[in-house]
């Protein structure tokens, strides 16, 4: 046990007035060493045990510790046993699209509160305002923390750089010198871009600008240095996303807020689900995207997979199966829905054939861009129940949800999102992408999306988005792993911690991805 820990132990302890033995020490030492990485939970779970216990003295002995220690143990084995009986699926909380609270944010107390009241799909103007503006109070929050970016307390001397306090556009009117903005890209004339602000816009000239990697489009909001010159446009020197924020950080500035929707726990429960989460380490999750169900290689191809982990010992706790579940898009131009509907039928059948994996697998469906639905919008809603029916007389516990999608499992939290995103992304740059870091565009689609904390930052003429809706396609704070199913070829990117993949297509290129969540493990596969 470091000493660190020993240190941590003793001041929290002097904090709320006590005061330990070095027996009683030992003691809490070896309890907290049973939750690695959540030292600080489990003190604050004893201290908060102890003031249940009425203690003679504020000096506590190794007997008081041990009472309270053993309590706290076999309450833990209470819901451990209760637990053991519960499948490991019980860990998994699928939450859909639209049912992720809406929290927004308050420049002047400089912290967020929850939207009440109704979000209608068909938002008035005001609601398309307040999705750029939410977005750009949400990046810029976690810009005004950084060091880099805020402001000296004192009029001191800066290192080499200055300091980079981000200065509003409205304030740059009359100013020479170098700057640093932050601002959304726009093309409000033809041609022209622009960066805006909430105090104004004024015209940029990428043409000079070193950009750090990611790709620039209209819509992405950046951080760029440079000056403003006579005829009243903003030369760009430097040009790049807003830095990314830790997740801890993020989460302790939330206040207990549940921005990603599958509820908030207390500190025991945390500390319990981190505690089976690692002993998960047999969870997988099998995920595949493209599943066109009217053909029939694909479906003889699925049927030798399901069969392979039909017999394997763990099975799969997880299938994640992502449109298109057919090779055409369903639009005005598709009248085969009475056959689609028999294929998810077939679906299901051929899932029932296989006896283990209908016990103890979950099978979650995502519609993909080109699936029945009402339009082509993000996010989209689960796919209609006309075409699932029959394939849920086979399997009752299959889920059917939206896309994006997010899952809790024990204390990950992990977004799914099929889009196929890396060809619109790259077909909407404004400018080449940097080439010092990496060539590979995937890694400049993940940079791109975890900057801009936000699953698609195309424009909206490119993608629509629901207004009302625009916060389930954010990303904070940044969650443990991101699925892109998208048709281009199978990836996987760990970013600043975080793990994004592309399972590939299946129906054009046989592969999949077996991911395991506890070791953050992405297996390509392909048959």
């Amino acid at each position: 046990m470091s000493g660190a820990v020993r240190k941590k132990v003793q001041r929290k302890f002097k904090m709320r007035g006590y005061s330990l033995k070095v027996d009683a020490l030992d003691e809490v030492l070896s309890f907290v060493s049973r939750f690695e990485g959540a030292e600080d939970e489990a003190i604050d779970l004893l201290l908060d045990q102890l003031l249940h216990e009425s203690l003679k003295s504020s000096i506590i002995d190794k007997e008081a510790m041990h009472r309270v220690i053993s309590l706290l143990l076999e309450a833990e084995g209470a819901v451990e046993e209760s637990e053991s009986m519960v499948s490991s699926s019980s860990a998994i909380r699928v939450t859909d699209a639209f049912l992720v609270p809406k929290f927004r944010y308050d420049p002047i107390k400089k912290q967020y509160y929850e939207h009440t009241g109704s979000l209608p799909i068909h938002g008035a103007a005001s609601a398309k305002a307040a999705l750029y503006r939410d977005r750009f109070l949400l990046l810029f929050q976690r810009v005004s923390r950084d060091p880099h970016f805020a402001k000296p307390a004192f009029d001191t001397e800066m290192s080499h750089y200055g300091s980079c306090e981000i200065a509003s556009i409205q304030s740059l009117i009359g100013q020479t010198g170098r700057r640093w903005v932050m601002g959304v890209i726009s093309q409000l004339e033809d041609g022209h871009f622009y960066l805006e602000d909430l105090t104004a816009a004024m015209e940029i000239n990428l043409s000079k600008a070193k950009i750090t990697t990611g790709f620039f489009s209209e819509n992405t909001i950046v951080v760029a240095e440079g000056e403003m010159l006579l005829e009243g446009i903003f030369q760009v020197t430097t040009c790049g996303f807003p830095p990314l924020e830790e997740r801890e950080k993020s989460m302790k500035l939330l206040q207990g807020h549940d921005l990603f929707g599958s509820g908030i726990l207390t500190k025991e429960d945390t500390l319990r689900l981190a505690e089976l989460e690692k002993r998960a380490v047999n969870d997988m999750f099998v995920i595949l995207s493209d599943i066109w169900l009217d053909n029939d290689e694909v479906m003889a191809k699925l049927e030798t997979i399901l069969d392979g982990f039909e017999n394997v010992e763990v099975t799969p706790s997880l299938f994640v199966f992502m449109g298109n579940f057919c090779s055409h898009p369903c639009n005005l131009s598709f009248h085969d829905f009475s056959s689609l509907r028999l294929q998810f039928g077939k679906l299901g059948k051929v899932i029932g054939a296989h006896p283990r994996l209908k016990e103890h697998s979950r099978f979650l469906f995502i519609p993909g861009p080109d699936d029945a639905g009402p339009s082509t919008v993000l996010p989209r809603c689960a796919l209609p129940k006309y075409l699932t029916e029959e394939l849920q007389k086979h399997i009752p516990n299959a889920i059917f949800s939206s896309n994006p999608c997010r899952i809790k499992f024990y204390t990950q939290e992990i977004v799914f999102f099929r889009q196929d995103l890396l060809y619109r992304m790259r077909r909407s740059c404004l400018i080449p992408p940097s080439t010092e870091e990496t060539n590979d565009p995937f890694e400049h689609l993940v940079a791109t999306i975890t900057h801009q904390s936000h699953l698609c930052p195309l424009p909206l003429t490119v993608q629509p988005i629901i207004w009302n809706y625009d916060h389930c396609l954010h990303l904070y704070p940044t969650p443990h792993t991101i699925v892109l199913g998208d048709k281009s070829e199978q990836k996987a990117f760990k970013y600043t911690g975080i793990t994004c993949f592309n399972p590939g297509s299946f129906s054009n290129d046989s592969t999949f991805v077996a991911y395991r969540p506890c070791t953050q493990e992405v297996e390509f596969s392909a048959l």
